[in-house]
């Protein structure tokens, strides 16, 4: 009788992040008593959802094999006029149902910032065959631009209590906000492994000439990704207005590295094609755990924009020469 013996398939890249995230996480531990404080785990919480969004979003694209770097200018003009509309609720004194109409006027206005950016990103990049970093890069300071103009270099604040509510309030002890981040996650995972959507998106950053032969309409598909960038990254600036009730032009630019450092830490290809949701959540948690602690520990951002700098370098390297090698072995066997 012959022994069956149990082969248990093991994803590299899920073992490889849950091993960094619980590293991460005991010396963080280690090094800083108070890190499992009650009071830190809470905030990490809240800030959680503001990178995970974000993150999410940059995901999408560099799964197309482009990159958005715009995400953070179109969460905050999202922001911007979701908080302009809202205040001239509260500056005239409304209630009940009026005053309801206007936040989600104002939300529906967010949305809306993001789905036209998203777009126009996707159409520029489609039709005129720019690369995606330079486009972007540009988007990025024309819309910050436009909220420049719009606020006049001034953050914008004042929306209504009841909205600000959900952004400091919990539900079954989690935040609003955090539920918000469980359900685009949810929503993303969906659309890319249980819809054609998804198929194509990967198919398109693998190979887009190939993806094109095949029947898949590549520029729709850049469209339709860059799209739903845009509008991550405005449910994202609403997020952050919930939390923290201020609108501004340059609010946290530098979520834009930490975006781009999460999806390549979370196995994101940058150059296109593959990409897993639950490596992202690992990665995610990994550099909150970072950021928390080196608050606590008192380090100022520009310590923290060097490490995230240094981490996305090294995470490249990686990968790179992982790939290098895996391509000698599979020469070698052949």
């Amino acid at each position: 009788m012959k022994e069956k013996r149990l082969r248990i398939k093991v994803d590299v890249d899920i073992a490889k992040m849950t091993v960094i995230t619980l590293l991460i996480f005991v010396i963080m531990v280690s090094v800083n008593g108070k890190f499992l404080n009650p009071m830190n785990l809470t905030s990490m919480c809240f800030q959680l959802p503001e990178l995970g969004l974000y993150s999410l979003a940059m995901m999408m694209t560099m799964l197309s094999n482009g990159i958005d770097l715009s995400v953070v200018s179109i969460g905050n003009l999202s922001a911007i006029c979701a908080a302009t509309i809202m205040k001239q609720a509260v500056d005239k004194g409304l209630t009940g149902v009026a005053l309801f109409g206007f936040v989600i006027l104002g939300m529906a206005a967010a949305l809306a910032v993001g789905a036209f950016f998203g777009f126009f990103n996707g159409f520029v990049i489609a039709n005129l065959n720019l690369a995606p970093m330079l486009s972007t890069m540009a988007t990025q300071t024309f819309i910050k631009g436009i909220s420049i103009i719009i606020t006049q270099g001034k953050s914008v604040s004042g929306a209504p209590k009841q909205f600000v509510y959900f952004g400091s309030s919990t539900l079954l002890g989690i935040p609003y906000t955090m539920w918000i981040l469980i359900l685009v996650f949810v929503v993303t995972g969906l659309l890319l492994y249980r819809t054609r959507f998804g198929f194509e998106v990967k198919m398109v950053g693998a190979n887009p000439k190939a993806s094109h032969y095949t029947g898949i309409n590549v520029k729709k598909v850049y469209i339709k990704t860059y799209l739903y960038s845009g509008i991550i990254s405005s449910i994202c600036g609403l997020a952050i207005l919930m939390r923290t009730n201020t609108a501004k032009a340059d609010y946290a630019f530098t979520y834009v590295m930490q975006a781009i450092l999460c999806s390549v830490l979370g196995a994101t290809n940058p150059n296109g094609g593959t990409a897993k949701i639950s490596c992202m959540i690992l990665s995610l948690l990994s550099l909150q755990f970072l950021s928390s602690g080196f608050n606590m520990m008192h380090f100022d951002s520009y310590f923290k924009e060097f490490t995230w700098g240094l981490l996305l370098i090294v995470v490249l390297s990686i990968n790179f020469f992982s790939s290098y090698f895996r391509q000698k072995r599979g020469q070698h066997k052949a």
